[in-house]
Order: structure tokens, then C-alpha cells, then sequence
């Protein structure tokens, strides 16, 4: 392959090609019934992604961060409270947890998976907060705030650790909602239930984004709670829809959140391919592995754990110079990302919550080290083998990078 052929980081255009016919129909027979917001499309795509993930309620919404939202809120979060999340993740995690008038504090991720790390989640419940002896509540001492909620992230296509995560909160009665918009089809394995779990089954609720780029992305912003919690359920679907159960009848103030049908409409058609598409990542994720691992010296290459089976939303490996790699790979027409290269904690956003460098530091060396590699259903052998080529030239091949770090 000629190196001034371009591999993109992300290929949107020939999955829309193998589909257009399908999604020209559905979105003529939207036009043609003029139901554009609710309805039977979104009713019945909500069926077919809760059954896709293993619960009995799912609840469309306008996009993820909608989702999360109104999943924190539906769970009784708000004004006053904490909710405990990590700093290696996407901004709308805190945003949500922010709009709902809690305040995000963090744990640090783990070294090798980059999620929420469960042995940093009790340090925090045991040396950082107590439980109030009227309430019963749990309280973070230094905020004198209830600790409402865990919002564990399934970052770039992997969950986190749910047994352990859902162990401590229902130890200290703080709810789970599961930040899963980048983990749609990602499986655990609960040695607590003796079974694989999808993602979005675990917590008492979860949030997923279907924007374009995600393993099951619309075409424009859509996103979606799951829930096995029939209540909760039906107060997301209040929620999303201005506050109202009946039109012009308003319970609550909400939100102008809902999904619309022809979003829902080419989202049913995509489902469908799902599962083939995520076993195509892996595929990739294994070739990879296969073209990389024998010289990962210098080279951190992502970590399965044995309970997880992640669907490589990306494919993120870490080096010692991240700028370096990413200009020698766009010289040689790859594209790549970086997700994510300032820890939310040091984002001048959160500059309120005064946060310093060194605060998680396993959060930091990971932003700092981080790239995203090309990933999709359709890149082939050779595009993977020129991709690791370029990357092995510029890769020094030394032993800084430690066995935690390359998950050996």
C-alpha cells in the first residue's frame, strides 16, 4: 500500500455506503407517516436495544450526556450531592453530574485498564468520608455533602470493574450508574452471578451516546438509558419530555431531551449489525496485538482482563513520546487521536474544585502518554501492518514503559 494513500483514524463514509439503501427507506417512511418525535420507530428500537443489552427498560433520549443526566436524576441525585467518578474520561461524564446539581469528586483509574480503579473507590469511602448517624447516609467530610452516586466509565470499549464497584456502594447505599457510551456490547464477567453482563445491565441504570463515531452511532446526536427499574424508567421518560406524563400536564420542570424517529429508525437498522461489527474490532484489536506484541518494549498495548470483553471503541496504546508518534504517523498519512489529553481534574473548568498536578497521578501519566490508533470494522491486514511499521520506527525501543503499564 503507498504511503500517500490515507488510512483515516475513523471511517464513517463506507458503512453508510453498504447501508444507504436501507437507511434511504426508513428515513422516506419517516417522512411519509410525518412522526418525527416518539412514536412506534422509537418504541421500537428502545424494545430491541434492551433486549440487545440484557434489561427489561430502555428510555431514548437526544444524546448521551442527556442520558446521563437524567439517569443521575432519575436515581435522585441533585442539588447537594456527590457524585464519585474518574478524571481520565470525556467532559460530559462531570457535565452530567454537574446539571443535576452535584458535584463530581474523583478516584484515579487503574494502571493497566484506565478505569475506575475499585481499591481507590473504598480508600475514598474509608478515609475521605463517613456515614451519618441519622441518615444512615454516607457523607464526604472535607464537602459535608451525601455521596449519592458511583459513576464507573467503560472507557474505549471495556467495563470497568462492576463486582467490586457495586460490592462498595451497595455496602454504603450510593447508587451505580454506569457511564457506558463508549462500551455498547462490552461483556463481564460477574464471578458474584456466575455469568457475562452487557454493559448498561449492572448499575441501577446507565447511559449510552449514539453519536456518529461510536460502535452504534446515529446520524446526529441520539442516546439512550437502560435500566431494569421500571420507575426510574418512566421518570427519564417524564424528564426528557418538558416534565410531562400527559401533554401540557407538567409534573416537574424537565427537558426538551427525546429521541427523534429518524434517528431511532437508522439506530434499528445499525443494531442489527452490531454484533458483526464489534467482532471485527476484536479481530483488529487481535491482529494488533499480533503485529505489535512482539516488540512492545516501548509500547503499552491495551489490557483485557480475563473478565472483560471489551469491542474496542478505540484502540489506545502508550508511549514515552506521544507527540513524536502522532506527527511521524500524520506524516504517513494515518490519522490518530488523543482520548484524553488533560485529566479533567486539570481542566480549567473545574478550576473551582482546586484540584493540583499530582493529585491522581495514574490519571496524568496516562494523558500524557496516551494515542489512539486507527480502529473500525473495516481495516484490513495490510492498513494494520503499515500502521505498525510507522509506529516501530518511531517507537525507541527501551524498557521505561513497565510491565503495569504494557499489562504483562
Amino acid at each position: 500500500m503507498a504511503e500517500t494513500t490515507r488510512i483515516p483514524f475513523l471511517d464513517l463514509v463506507s458503512p453508510h455506503k453498504e447501508l444507504r439503501d436501507e437507511i434511504v427507506d426508513s428515513v422516506n417512511s419517516t417522512l411519509d407517516t410525518a412522526g418525527f418525535i416518539g412514536g412506534p420507530v422509537v418504541e421500537a428500537f428502545e424494545r430491541e436495544f434492551a433486549a440487545f443489552c440484557g434489561v427489561s427498560q430502555c428510555v431514548g433520549v437526544g444524546s448521551g450526556t442527556d442520558a446521563l443526566r437524567f439517569a443521575l436524576m432519575a436515581a435522585g441525585v441533585g442539588e447537594g450531592d456527590v457524585a464519585v467518578t474518574v478524571p481520565n474520561t470525556f467532559i460530559a461524564t462531570t457535565e452530567a453530574i454537574s446539571q443535576t446539581g452535584a458535584r463530581p469528586v474523583f478516584v484515579d483509574i487503574d494502571e493497566r485498564t484506565y478505569n475506575m480503579d475499585p481499591q481507590k473507590l473504598q480508600d475514598y469511602f474509608e478515609s475521605e468520608c463517613r456515614v451519618d448517624g441519622d441518615t444512615g447516609y454516607l457523607v464526604d467530610q472535607r464537602l459535608g455533602r451525601r455521596v449519592a452516586a458511583v459513576v464507573p466509565v467503560h472507557l474505549y470499549g471495556q467495563t470497568a470493574d462492576m463486582d467490586r464497584i457495586i460490592e462498595l456502594s451497595e455496602r454504603y447505599k450510593v447508587v451505580v450508574v454506569e457511564d457506558a457510551c463508549q462500551a455498547h456490547g462490552a461483556e463481564y464477567f460477574s464471578n458474584k452471578d456466575g455469568c457475562w453482563k452487557k454493559a448498561g445491565s449492572m448499575g441501577t441504570a446507565a447511559a449510552f451516546s449514539f453519536y456518529p463515531g461510536k460502535n452504534l452511532g446515529a446520524c446526529g446526536e441520539a442516546g439512550a438509558v437502560t435500566t431494569n427499574d421500571e420507575r426510574l424508567a418512566q421518570r427519564v421518560r417524564m424528564v426528557r419530555d418538558h416534565g410531562q406524563v400527559e401533554k401540557y400536564y407538567h409534573e416537574v420542570e424537565g427537558y426538551n431531551g427525546r429521541l427523534d424517529a429518524i434517528q431511532a429508525s437508522i439506530l434499528r437498522i445499525k443494531l442489527r449489525h452490531l454484533v458483526e461489527g464489534n467482532e471485527k474490532r476484536r479481530e483488529c484489536a487481535r491482529r494488533y496485538r499480533e503485529v505489535l506484541g512482539p516488540r512492545q518494549d516501548g509500547i503499552g498495548l491495551p489490557y483485557e482482563p480475563v473478565w472483560a470483553k471489551s469491542v474496542y471503541h478505540l484502540y489506545v496504546v502508550r508511549v514515552e513520546d506521544r507527540d513524536r508518534l502522532q506527527k511521524h504517523l500524520a506524516a504517513a498519512n494515518i490519522g490518530t487521536g488523543v482520548h484524553y489529553p488533560i485529566p479533567l481534574h486539570l481542566q480549567r473548568a473545574y478550576s473551582s474544585l482546586a484540584h493540583k498536578t499530582g493529585d491522581f497521578p495514574v490519571s496524568e501519566r496516562a494523558a500524557a502518554e496516551i494515542i489512539s490508533l486507527p480502529m473500525y470494522p473495516g481495516l484490513d491486514h495490510e492498513q494494520q501492518s503499515r500502521i505498525a511499521e510507522k509506529v516501530m520506527e518511531c517507537v525507541c525501543l527501551t524498557p521505561t514503559l513497565t510491565a503495569a503499564k504494557t499489562g504483562r
